[in-house]
């Protein structure tokens, strides 16, 4: 494994990294290494947006049918509670 030597820390850094590596139960190596992993995940993988997202869908479902068309097809393609469960008057009936 490579080591890293860092020079020249700030003393309130080194006092920060020091607290935050006792709360955690770890080293300030260990912590410096853990700093360092999580940053570079994140950047990795830059956040979504989950309302651009959702937005980018709107009109992806193409169509030519009315709303009406596409409404019937559904009822007409439901299956009753006896077909899909086996019998009659069970428990999902």
């Amino acid at each position: 494994m490579a080591t890293l030597q860092v020079r020249d820390i700030d003393d309130r850094l080194y006092k920060y990294l020091k607290t935050s590596a006792r709360l955690k139960n770890r080293s300030i190596s260990q912590e410096v290494i853990t700093i360092i992993q999580e940053y570079l995940n994140n950047t990795q993988n830059p956040a979504r947006n989950a309302t651009k997202e959702f937005l980018a869908l709107s009109g992806a479902w193409k169509d030519e049918r009315s709303a009406e068309e596409i409404v019937e097809d559904i009822r007409t393609h439901r299956t009753s509670s006896t077909t899909r469960f086996g019998e009659a008057n069970g428990i999902f009936d």
